[in-house]
């Protein structure tokens, strides 16, 4: 497995040695599959309470205007809560006037309400007498008053007018707070990736990354403006209604408060295995979003040695697992709505039941009931929406936890405030006693010290896992020292701003790095600055324009994802142009010719040797004869230096690098397939080289 191989999964992040690579990754699957994420989650979903509370928490920059919104909602629930008391006034009026009609016939015009409460009692019409006695204004024969009848009709609908004007301005202003809200979080979450150390990316899935910062901040804001958008309406009513309850009857009141303790045991039971449940679903979202990814990163590897089937039974498993783990998070939430809904039920039943038997006894008006149906539908309706939204709420905030641990995570240490100005120099590089290790049981450079003067050629080889892109990778500030210290023209390059440091360096990787945009935009990204008749230089000396010319649209000819419609040699030349354009004056090649062929290899060497001029420069190559020319060579095993020298020299001492050179061609050369290549390989070695 190579450290760029696409179906790791990991980062493309050069610098971790085969070996090491694959141990971490090794770690990391079996942590997945073990469940643990205590070791990197900085709360588990258990920790509901702290969780959420940092999800409130994003909403801190918009207090003043959630307390507005707060205040819409206040006043829309009075009114909406006053509403049901004032129709049931008019049910009173109706009731009443139907009532004084029907006794029209039996007390003469003009008997007052205390003359017919006792006539009706000496009749023995106990219920009846109560009736009456609890009506107000009760006259005999009077009728429906329509006037009064029309004024408390107006009234209700001004009401509810008024309160659903207020209403919808609350759900539009904290709609604005939720999106912007989610804006910062991503804004957050993008400068965090930025400010993560290399060696973070090591050790995580790329598409259990994505999945992070793209499907579970979508499910946050989705359950912000879902959840949050009505959770201050639903708990000013819950508040008003138990007020206005308890204002027409405590008895009623009672009985509808009995569906409270029975809500929080279905609360108690359901919300933590939802909770339990929304966490590992994401999780199980993530772990396929990063199958997915290392299938299509590895999509031509994956058809090559005929693993389609395997890949397809991995993807199924884990679709299968993420099938599993969404229906009982989807089960479990699903519950607590008809649960609630059925409660409510109870509650409604007992109210009517308690209600019709107070109106008969005259302890309460037809009216006061109806309004009081009204409310204990109002107070279970916002407690049924609560508990629908806390199944949402357990989702959102299971996803915030994955966020959060992101957002958590150590980050690279920061530049020096007081850091000083990088001095032009002539590019002098110095390495005095480093160490360095990706692990601190497994240490990688020990004891590292050399010097390169300005202009020269440094050759790094040795074999795979040896440190040679390591070393590079130190001098770009892409790791920090565990020991010692670099210096460029004297100056200590852990003082310095990395900006600085790479500000003089230019780059060109192994695997080549290619963004959606046009050829021009691509080696542009070297120096935003730089002129299209620059750009087009630095692809004449790179030999890009050999190729361009043949595309349609010439230079302006746009790659598509992962750069697909030109060959991997081709992108690495526009790679190689990209660092021609920058104008570094340090210069580092890591294995920049290792995706084209020899004969273009061989022109790229003129190419490069002007480019090199006058610059300081590094070049990492498995193919010894493209550094013959370098003014010094260093060999590199576990870590350590155990040769330097010219080509000649270490040719000469018959050391590791002459064992590294005799392997090379001499396999070549018993190899009668590669007889064109071994002839173009000795066109560029001297005599003085032999092949051994």
């Amino acid at each position: 497995m190579s450290a760029g191989d696409p179906s790791t999964g990991a980062g493309t992040v050069e610098g971790v040695s085969d070996e090491e690579r694959y141990e971490l990754e090794l770690a990391e699957q079996a942590r997945l599959n073990s469940g643990d994420w205590d070791s990197v989650a900085p709360g588990k979903a258990a920790n509901f309470g702290r969780s959420f509370g940092r999800l409130i928490g994003l909403l801190g920059p918009s207090k003043w205007a959630f307390l507005f919104v707060s205040a819409l909602g206040a006043v829309g629930v009075v009114l909406a809560v006053i509403a049901p008391k004032v129709l049931g006034e008019a049910t009173n009026v109706i009731f009443e006037g139907v009532v004084s009609a029907s006794l029209g016939g039996q007390f003469p015009a003009g008997a007052t309400q205390t003359q017919v409460v006792e006539a009706l009692r000496s009749a023995g019409q106990t219920d009846a007498a109560n009736m009456v006695a609890a009506m107000n204004d009760f006259q005999v024969g009077v009728g429906v008053d329509f006037e009064r009848l029309k004024g408390v009709v107006v009234a209700v609908l001004v009401i509810y007018l008024v309160s659903a004007i207020l209403t919808y301005l609350q759900g539009y202003v904290i709609n604005i707070i939720m999106v912007r809200t989610m804006w910062r979080l991503r804004e957050d979450v993008e400068a965090k990736i930025n400010r993560l150390p290399l060696s973070h990316f090591d050790r995580v899935q790329r598409g259990e990354l994505i999945s992070r910062v793209t499907n579970d901040i979508d499910n946050i804001s989705q359950t912000m403006q879902q959840a949050f958008s009505t959770a201050v309406t639903n708990v000013l009513t819950v508040v008003g209604v138990l007020v206005m309850m308890f204002s027409i009857s405590w008895q009623l009141a009672l009985v509808a408060l009995v569906a409270l303790p029975l809500m929080a045991v279905v609360f108690g039971v359901i919300g933590p295995r939802s909770q339990k449940a929304f966490a590992t679903q994401w999780r199980k979202v993530g772990r396929l979003n990063a199958r997915v990814e290392e299938s299509f990163s590895g999509h031509a590897l994956v058809r090559v040695y005929g693993r389609e089937q395997d890949s397809r039974e991995k993807f199924q498993q884990e679709n299968e697992e993420l099938y599993q783990a969404a229906f009982k998070a989807q089960f479990l939430s699903g519950l607590m709505m008809p649960a609630m809904m059925f409660i409510g039920s109870l509650s409604y039943v007992g109210i009517a039941v308690l209600g019709g038997l107070m109106v008969a006894s005259g302890q309460l008006r037809l009216g006061d009931v109806q309004a009081f149906i009204q409310y204990s539908q109002q107070f279970t309706q916002p407690l049924s929406e609560l508990g629908g939204m806390a199944a949402v709420v357990q989702s959102g905030t299971a996803s915030a936890e994955r966020v959060f641990e992101l957002l958590d995570e150590p980050e690279q240490e920061p530049d020096p405030a007081d850091a000083p100005a990088l001095q032009t120099g002539r590019g002098v590089i110095e390495f005095e006693h480093v160490a360095f290790s990706y692990a601190p049981d497994k240490p990688l450079i020990r004891d590292l010290s050399f010097r390169v003067e300005p202009g020269q050629t440094v050759a790094i080889v040795g074999p795979t896992g040896a440190g040679k892109t390591t070393l590079v990778n130190l001098l770009m500030r892409f790791y920090e020292l565990d020991g010692g210290r670099i210096l460029l023209d004297g100056q200590d390059i852990a003082e310095l701003t990395r900006d600085d440091v790479r500000s003089r360096t230019g780059m060109v990787l192994q695997d080549p790095w290619l963004f959606a945009g046009s050829i021009r935009e691509n080696i542009r990204y070297g120096r935003q600055s730089a002129t299209d008749l620059e750009v087009e230089e630095a692809a004449v000396a790179t030999r890009v324009d050999r190729f361009v010319h043949a595309l349609p649209d010439g230079y302006d000819t746009v790659l598509d994802e992962d750069a697909a419609n030109v060959s991997a040699g081709e992108k690495q030349l526009i790679t190689i142009a990209r660092a021609f354009v920058a104008e570094p004056s340090v210069l580092i090649l890591d294995e920049a010719t290792s995706s084209v062929d020899t004969r273009t290899e061989l022109l790229l060497q003129h190419a490069m040797n002007a480019l090199r001029a006058g610059r300081t420069s590094f070049v990492i190559a498995h193919r010894l004869s493209t550094i013959r020319d370098a003014d010094l060579i260093l060999v590199m095993e576990h870590g350590d230096i155990v040769e330097k020298g010219t080509h000649e020299q270490l040719i000469a001492a018959e050391g590791a690098y002459w064992r590294l050179y005799r392997a090379q061609f001499e396999q070549a050369a018993a190899d009668p397939s590669s007889a064109d290549d071994r002839a173009l390989e000795d066109q560029s070695v001297s005599p003085a080289g032999g092949t051994a």
